[in-house]
């Protein structure tokens, strides 16, 4: 398998160790619901694990949930809801948008203030190496300090400047040495959380929770990473600073993949525009199938506009689809070998779902009109139902047993 690689710029091998993939995927800031943009990305990172596994490969997964950052704190002073409270009750919603959607939990389910320790510890690491520095309170990372800073999103410093300013930097932080050195550790600030640190009371910055949780439950070099594509910078690309200087292991990740944005009137859907279409309003009026089939219809490195006609047509397609496999066990024994074959090369070239949609759609219309012969039918039927299931589809089988069982167990740690 071919995995486009962001900060190679081009598709590379994806060679397993023993047999197994370590992914970790930034998971959501809780503060709101769940939209379509949000489905996107978790859905295209279900099925690569589902195919993944359908290849005999084991994988490991982990997804985190930022619970504590400046948008979770600000959305609960203005609700009038603890922090705590406001992200259990969206990390609930979110869960269980996830469950109807036929998305398999992950293996690990962190919370970032569930790693507290580990942050400071990996944060008192960074300074000891000379790499971060105390100031007022704070503990900021020194960009200069790791040659290949910039080597994720290609960016010239000149650049990267306004973008990260964009997304929470604040250069004219009198603390700083360099306006791009970012946040390991903040000080304490008046009505928010804290925890006791040797710098003195703060919270976590927002990278050094994903590098911690990624290393603390999959180790310093890790598969693939994932997220939207709206993660490169800084998000990411401080990651890959921080994790390597922390563990002094090169590389910290050997794929990065990022999804593509979803628009609405030629703008990305985001909770900060208000732009959204709700994951639970589209389950009221469409089945998690043809949900989970419009999703997968658009390639994942692409941006794409919400259409309802499209999403229409999809659910005709899964209708389709399930009325082919009426009678069909729940996997294949002997598999419909063309369309097998077809439906591997397309997902083995970088994740290519409409193709891979495009080969079990010519093999629902040949059931359908009679193609195959009744002795073949029920192969077919099988092979159907069995590729379907790797784009997470259920053909009106209904959720799977393992992604209820699982979401609920992950469910239970939060307490609404």
């Amino acid at each position: 398998m071919r995995l486009y690689n962001s900060q190679s710029r081009h598709a590379q091998e994806l060679a397993p160790r023993d047999h197994q993939v370590s992914i970790y995927v930034c998971g959501i800031t809780p503060y709101d619901t769940t939209h379509l943009g949000h489905a996107f990305t978790y859905a295209t990172f279900d099925i690569l694990i589902r195919y993944l596994e359908w290849q005999k490969l084991d994988v490991r997964y982990t997804q985190n949930v930022t619970d504590i950052d400046d948008d979770v704190l600000r959305k609960a002073k203005e609700v009038g809801k603890s922090w705590e409270a406001l992200g259990d009750e969206w990390t609930v919603h979110f869960i269980d948008d996830m469950r109807a959607l036929n998305i398999r939990p992950p293996d690990f389910y962190p919370r970032a203030t569930e790693v507290i320790p580990e942050i400071i510890a990996t944060t008192r690491q960074l300074v000891e190496r000379g790499v971060a520095y105390a100031s007022n309170g704070n503990v900021y990372f020194v960009v200069d300090a790791f040659p290949g800073f910039g080597q994720l999103s290609h960016l010239p410093r000149a650049e990267m400047l306004p973008v990260a300013n964009e997304r929470g930097n604040h250069p004219d932080d009198p603390h700083k040495r360099d306006p791009l050195d970012f946040v390991l550790w903040q000080a304490k600030a008046e009505g928010e959380p804290a925890w006791p640190s040797p710098w003195g009371e703060g919270r976590p910055g927002w990278h050094i929770e994903c590098t911690t949780m990624a290393q603390k439950f999959l180790g310093p070099t890790i598969d693939i990473h994932g997220g939207g594509a709206d993660l490169i910078f800084p998000h990411h690309e401080c990651e890959i600073a921080q994790s390597v200087c922390a563990s002094g292991s090169f590389p910290f990740a050997r794929h990065w993949m990022h999804i593509a944005m979803v628009r609405m009137d030629g703008v990305k859907m985001s909770k900060s525009l208000g732009n959204l279409v709700m994951v639970s309003d589209l389950l009221k009026e469409y089945s998690a199938d043809a949900v989970r089939l419009y999703l997968a219809s658009n390639q994942y490195r692409r941006a794409w506009e919400y259409d309802t006609a499209q999403l229409l047509a999809a659910a005709r397609t899964a209708e389709r689809w399930q009325a082919a496999a009426v009678g069909a066990p729940d996997a294949a024994s002997v598999a419909e070998a063309d369309v097998t074959q077809r439906f591997r090369q397309a997902m083995d070239d970088d994740l290519n779902t409409p193709q891979a949609i495009a080969a079990l759609n010519e093999l629902a219309q040949g059931i359908l009109d009679g193609k195959y012969a009744a002795g073949d039918k029920p192969t077919a039927q099988a092979t159907l139902r069995e590729l379907a299931s790797v784009l997470g589809l259920r053909l009106g089988a209904g959720i799977e047993p393992r992604v209820t069982s699982g979401w609920n167990a992950h469910r239970r740690k939060f307490a609404v």
